[in-house]
């Protein structure tokens, strides 16, 4: 992999988690959604939706233990 690629990758990356933050919290613009479609890769989007609907998940496990 050039380079090139690995900073495309990177970016990708980095545009598919704030893609899904800014989904988990429904307050997306869609002309800004529309403007990152064409870059997001489906197996990325999958990936990183359940990774954070996990670690929000877990998160919320914790808070509840630590509070009671």
């Amino acid at each position: 992999m050039t380079e090139a690629e690995d900073q495309r990758t990177n970016a990708s990356l980095w545009r598919t988690v704030r893609t899904v933050a800014w989904a988990l919290f429904g307050v997306r613009n869609s002309g800004k959604h529309r403007q990152d479609q064409p870059a997001l890769r489906p197996l990325q989007v999958v990936g990183v939706g359940l990774a954070a609907v996990i670690l929000l998940v877990l998160l919320l496990m914790g808070l509840v233990y630590w509070l009671v």
